[in-house]
């Protein structure tokens, strides 16, 4: 195929990539010009394997007709409604739907525009809760150590992952962390959840203790911590931190703007590991990555607690211009149309063994140190280059895409997370360039 010289820009300089070495990239640019199915077009015609959904987000895959009919529709229909004391239809019926598929208990949807958004709007939610039940002095927020929860201020203050805080001072106060749960030393190469470490939530009656449970509104933790290098739940962690925040009257909130939709083979997470949160966030796979949209799931007795006062009163004061867009509320329609009526969650669940299967093959080629698996997610942990932290696995990068595979790389360790329309031939495929590219690294 030719070069598409339309879709290969001669200036690179105004673009401030994000979370990107941009002086590498402009110096050698990788270009996508296309996308179908599992693969990506790249200027020079080459049909290039994702493995990673884009961004942990185009679960259905690529330019799926549905969806994209469904933006076509609906851009020439409405654009554009506000959401501030007015509506249209689609947003709620989204908001049924999201209901409808999400674990028992869960009853009301508030949408924003990605995961950050919706991380911000959950800690705000939690905050403010306690405060119209009176116990205005719960506004300590706990998170983990290496957790994700997005890139504005609330999530990376509960976030903690060390390059993502260090350079924007000091952040939100009154705020705290649980251990991680990653134990190289017990649960290399595990499959599936680690028998070790479901005793790291008892920190948290540490931090009761420290802090009075009278102060803490919340606790935040990725179900399973995808960005930070796919760190898996302990067997019994996840129902232990459960049992400590109930106890103690804390909010639980689970971040699942990689889990959700999918990924590990059901709805949610919460729905994998039996263990009901008070608040879900999402983003991600909820629109297929298609049109930016997030959404903070709550139960009815968080959602009710705002329900009081004059009915002309705003019980919330927080939004977002875009909250429940029109077109988005379209794509993510269609999205979870496309995902029930093509059975990709099931499709997850049953390529999970075999995708165990050939991930866990990687065992023994070099500079492997750890492999992970849960659902349709996968990571290889490198060990490190000496005095040159990253290097190795991003060498990886570069080289996978030069085999005509997508990957993509936190620190030294390699993750993965295809579309759930995979089948077990592009599996292998996967894999088998994957082993190359780690054959040959120095």
């Amino acid at each position: 195929m030719a070069l598409d010289r339309n879709s290969s820009p001669n200036d690179l300089s105004a673009f401030w990539m994000p979370f990107t070495a941009n002086r590498q990239f402009k110096a050698a640019p990788r270009m996508l010009v296309g996308a179908e199915g599992m693969y990506y077009r790249t200027a020079d015609g080459r049909q290039v394997l994702d493995g990673t959904a884009g961004l942990w987000c185009c679960n259905a895959g690529h330019c799926r007709p549905k969806i994209t009919e469904a933006v076509q529709k609906q851009v020439a229909e409405l654009d554009y409604a506000p959401a501030f004391q007015m509506g249209h239809p689609k947003a709620f019926e989204l908001a049924s739907a999201l209901r409808d598929m999400a674990p028992e208990g869960m009853e009301h949807v508030f949408f924003t525009n990605s995961g950050s958004e919706s991380v911000e709007t959950a800690l705000k939610i939690a905050i403010a809760y306690h405060r119209a039940r009176g116990e205005g002095a719960r506004t300590r927020l706990i998170g983990r150590e290496r957790g994700y929860h997005g890139v504005n201020f609330g999530g990376i203050s509960v976030g903690g992952i060390g390059p993502n805080r260090k350079m924007f001072g000091s952040l939100l106060t009154g705020v705290d962390h649980l251990p991680h749960t990653h134990l190289p030393d017990q649960n290399a190469f595990t499959r599936g959840q680690p028998e070790h470490g479901a005793n790291l939530a008892d920190d948290l009656e540490r931090l009761v203790a420290l802090h009075g449970a009278d102060t803490i509104a919340a606790v935040i933790v990725e179900p399973m911590s995808g960005s930070t290098g796919v760190l898996l739940p302990p067997k019994g962690y996840l129902e232990r931190l459960r049992e400590i925040t109930k106890k103690h009257g804390i909010l639980l909130i689970f971040d699942e703007v990689i889990t959700g939709f999918g990924r590990l083979g059901s709805s949610f997470a919460a729905e994998h590991f039996g263990v009901l949160p008070d608040l879900m966030t999402t983003a991600k796979g909820l629109t297929n990555g298609v049109i930016p949209m997030g959404a903070v799931l709550t139960t009815a007795g968080v959602h009710d607690a705002f329900m009081q006062g004059p009915e002309h009163m705003i019980e919330f004061f927080h939004g977002y211009t875009y909250s429940g867009n029109p077109i988005a509320s379209a794509a993510g329609l269609a999205t979870l149309e496309t995902y029930r009526e093509e059975g990709l969650f099931e499709n997850a669940a049953a390529l999970a063994p075999y995708w165990e299967e050939a991930l866990h093959s990687l065992k023994g080629l070099p500079h492997v140190i750890d492999i992970r698996n849960m659902g349709l997610i996968g990571a290889v942990e490198l060990e490190p280059i000496a005095g040159e932290p990253t290097k190795r696995a991003f060498t990886a990068f570069l080289n996978a895409f030069e085999k005509d595979l997508m990957i993509r790389t936190t620190g030294d360790i390699i993750a993965m997370s295809p579309p759930l329309m995979i089948n077990k031939a592009q599996i292998d495929e996967l894999f088998g360039k994957l082993t190359d590219v780690l054959k040959a690294l120095d």
